[in-house]
């Protein structure tokens, strides 16, 4: 099992605010788990008993719209933490939590989060910021969906994924979605956003190998994310 002060991942989160002490008894409390592609971390009105630390792999955060579709509202990968609102909320998660590809996450138990927000006012500091910005990209979701354009909420997609999550050795994102599960982040049908990625091949903007997509043209992608092109 490998020991918290040694985790490269806890510098990106809020773990890095613990003394040695309290990194040496999350080591002794966390769990090691391993999630495959396609696995349930937890699921939407599941009461969490602790927050899960991604160590390596990424999940994707979504919820249950009324009409039945799966709203994708963010994903999260190494050195993020899921479950924090729900545990300090003591409510049911707001959303599901599906691993993308191969996942490693410890677990660390409810118990040990709240004595270190009481005890460390750092680590509790650091703990409502890292929510905070959680609320501010939902806040952003929300009114993207109710004002940009599908088109425009396609391109800010892509250049999203590039920014957090890179490319391949191929010049490809290398996270590789669905089609379905990009019209859900975009908030269209799977057909509309089929025929959206069409125009943009065919424009030159971007390029295709199944589900593998390059950016050809980023500072057109820019603009058109931008609102400046249509």
């Amino acid at each position: 099992m490998s020991k918290c002060d040694k985790c490269i991942v806890r510098k990106f989160n809020v773990f890095h605010f613990l003394n040695s002490g309290e990194l040496k008894e999350l080591s002794n409390t966390k769990v090691s788990k391993v999630y495959n592609k396609g696995d349930v971390l937890f699921e939407e009105g599941e009461h969490l008993n602790g927050v899960y630390c991604v160590r390596h792999g990424i999940a994707k955060l979504s919820k249950l719209s009324n009409n039945g579709r799966d709203q994708i509202v963010k994903f999260v990968s190494n050195g993020e933490v899921l479950g924090q609102r729900s545990v300090i909320a003591q409510e049911p998660a707001n959303l599901t939590a599906v691993a993308v590809n191969d996942m490693n996450v410890c677990f660390i138990p409810k118990n040990y989060i709240i004595e270190n927000l009481e005890r460390n006012p750092k680590f509790s500091y650091e703990f409502l910021k890292d929510m905070a910005h959680d609320l501010k990209e939902a806040d952003n979701v929300i009114v993207n969906m109710s004002q940009n354009p599908v088109k425009q909420r396609l391109a800010e997609v892509l250049l999203h994924l590039k920014e957090s999550f890179g490319l391949d050795d191929d010049g490809y994102l290398l996270i590789k979605l669905s089609r379905e599960d990009i019209s859900n982040i975009v908030g269209t049908a799977t057909e509309s956003c089929i025929r959206l990625l069409s125009e943009l091949k065919k424009e030159g903007y971007i390029t295709t190998s199944g589900k593998k997509i390059m950016i050809k043209d980023i500072s057109t992608l820019k603009q058109i994310a931008r609102g400046i092109l249509h």
